[in-house]
């Protein structure tokens, strides 16, 4: 099994590099992203400055409303010495037409990496395939890699580990967030069990990928119709929502069919005694989680929430620095 052990930073070169999703990246480039995620966190927190991005500039296309990302991407470029430009798809030339090509080829002659958020994949690798400066996935439909090597440093903070645990995610797997997690929890030698509905089950292409990337860390990949055999013995149970950005006109078929697929108390008292509780938010108290578990003594979610922060700044760091 893994261990998540100190590495030489001599060792790993990712400047330049775009993050468009987790399986781009080794095991050992993860890790030490959650290690740099760990020092500039120890840093801020001593109140020590680490000003790494002086001068440099980056700019964020919204095409998505957004909370944690806009706000963790902009303090995190003030705090790292450089400055955020808030891009929404409806003030900017994106919004009327102009192709992603020429946006990424103009935007490069300006800033220093690009942040974007938005719904099609394929958005985002265009952008990066024409820009010449790094192109960071803040959310697509598919993926959410940010938010997950937040989940794992939050992890990593409160078991001290990562390899050989067991997490499990319990709702819809035909998001962003099972994707990501599957990803990144195959990577880092964690074993992980999605619990979804017939026709929600994962993307096929990231789940082959997740399956022999544990098999090269020593963990699983299980994908299930049953909520308590992924929940069984779990050291981390995630959900999120049942109808994400896009998908509002199909709240009334996704209540029906999410609706055995709450976590509650009943189905965390099959986990382990210690279990954390992680949700991106935000939440939907009552449908995809009880109040009293996303509130209760195992919820680390504003724990996560913060870690957006620290963990968006090592990417920032390690990318643009």
């Amino acid at each position: 099994m893994l261990e998540a052990v100190k590495l030489n930073s001599n060792k790993l070169q990712l400047k330049g590099k775009d993050f468009l999703q987790l399986a781009d990246y080794t095991t050992e480039e993860i890790l030490y992203m959650l290690e740099v995620a760990q020092e500039l966190k120890a840093q801020q927190k001593q109140g020590k400055p680490h000003p790494h991005l002086g001068g440099k500039v980056l700019g964020m296309i919204f095409e998505k409303s957004s909370t944690r990302t806009r706000v963790s991407f902009e303090v995190g470029m003030l705090q790292l010495g450089g400055h955020a430009i808030f891009l929404s798809s409806r003030d900017i030339q994106i919004g009327r037409g102009e192709s992603i090509s020429d946006t990424a080829k103009v935007l490069s002659r300006y800033v220093d990496g690009i942040m974007i958020r938005t719904f099609a994949h394929e958005t985002v690798e265009e952008l990066a395939e024409h820009a010449t400066v790094p192109v960071i996935n803040g959310l697509t439909d598919l993926q959410h890699p940010t938010q997950v090597l937040a989940d794992l440093l939050t992890i990593l903070e409160n078991k001290g580990k990562l390899a050989g645990l067991k997490l499990a995610y319990v709702g819809d797997g035909n998001n962003n967030m099972a994707h990501s997690l599957m990803e990144g929890a195959a990577k880092v030698g964690m074993d992980i069990s999605i619990a979804s509905p017939s026709g929600y089950l994962p993307n096929g292409e990231i789940t082959e990928r997740a399956i022999k990337f544990g098999q090269q860390t020593g963990s699983t990949v299980t994908i299930t119709n049953n909520p308590q055999e992924a929940v069984k013995d779990a050291d981390v149970i995630v959900t999120d929502v049942w109808t994400s950005m896009g998908q509002e006109e199909e709240t009334a078929k996704r209540l029906e069919a999410f609706q055995s697929y709450q976590v509650n108390a009943e189905l965390c008292k099959l986990a382990k005694d210690d279990y954390l509780f992680l949700h991106c938010l935000p939440a939907h108290r009552g449908e995809e989680v009880t109040a009293e578990i996303i509130d209760g003594s195992h919820s680390v979610v504003f724990d996560e929430a913060e870690n957006r922060l620290h963990a968006q700044k090592a990417i920032l760091k390690l990318l643009l620095g």
